[in-house]
């Protein structure tokens, strides 16, 4: 139910994320989902790919500074109100979304919503409790 994401720290400058995104592309990587948060000196991408041990080994060998998280992916119906009933759930438990992103999946009528949560196990507990489908690892990497 957990899913594993790499977190890359990039300096603020021109180049960077294309440099990334060629590396991955070297080795046969696919990104699945990405979120880029930046501040006036650094980023931070966050990455779902197809194989995140792999890209972690690549990341570093090419002197990235890379992390990894652990992140939950909800497919919610892609229609008014999708987002919203995930939320009320975490609300009525008493969560946190520490960070979230979205992908809409081509061609279906879902989304995927990537979340961080202050309490991921609390967090899977009461989606689930919830009937929210909560996608295995191998589900996303094979987006």
């Amino acid at each position: 139910m957990k899913v594993e994401q790499i977190a890359v720290f990039l300096e603020n400058r021109s180049g960077r994320l294309a440099d990334i995104s060629q590396t991955l592309a070297d080795h046969d990587i696919n990104i699945r989902a990405l979120s880029l948060a930046d501040t006036a000196d650094f980023g931070i991408l966050r990455l779902v790919v197809d194989d995140p041990a792999r890209a972690r080994r690549i990341l570093k060998e090419n002197g990235f500074t890379v992390a990894v998280a652990e992140v939950v992916a909800v497919e919610v119906v892609d229609r008014p109100g999708g987002l919203g009933a995930v939320l009320q759930v975490i609300k009525q438990a008493g969560l946190n979304v520490e960070y979230m992103y979205a992908v809409i999946t081509h061609g279906k009528d879902k989304a995927l919503l990537i979340f961080r949560f202050d309490e991921l196990d609390r967090a899977i507990n009461a989606l689930l409790k919830a009937d929210i489908r909560i996608l295995s690892a191998d589900e996303v990497y094979s987006v």
